[in-house]
């Protein structure tokens, strides 16, 4: 399970398991509610999908803190474009290149991929540069002229 911020481009890899529960989707939840407490980040909306493994009580707990849910329409993979990219890039990336030995193997090549997407990967949306490293600033071209 992961989030990522639309206008930043920030990963944040949630969790994994082999059974997703609701219960284990809540907390997972919560855990973000309190990572973003403790960064002093603010989120207005959250993007997601219809899957069944989200209770309305993942609803509630972002409402208490002045998160909007927002659901996507049934069969519109668009509308959360930008993560369903991240996951294209995560599987082309990593999971196709690697060898995943368990769950533990897994959690650690995902840290390692999410440091190396917020801190190093260049994104064409944040001219060239990674979510957290801020854009270079353009130098003008050698020879040309100002006028």
């Amino acid at each position: 399970m992961a989030v990522i911020g639309h206008a930043i481009r920030r990963i944040r890899v949630l969790g994994t398991t082999a059974h997703p529960s609701a219960s284990w989707v809540v907390q997972a939840i919560r855990n973000l509610v309190m990572d973003l407490d403790d960064a002093g980040c603010r989120a207005r909306f959250l993007l997601r999908d219809r899957n069944g493994k989200f209770p309305a009580f993942m609803d509630e707990i972002l409402a208490e803190v002045g998160i909007e849910t927002v659901l996507t329409g049934i069969r519109m993979p668009r509308t959360i474009a930008i993560m369903e990219r991240w996951v294209q890039s995560c599987r082309r990336e990593l999971l196709d290149r690697c060898l995943v030995w368990n769950e533990r193997h897994l959690r650690h090549v995902l840290r390692e991929y999410e440091r190396f997407y917020n801190q190093h990967r260049a994104h064409q949306a944040l001219d060239q540069a990674a979510p957290l490293r801020p854009a270079r600033t353009r130098s003008p071209i050698p020879g040309a002229s100002s006028t």
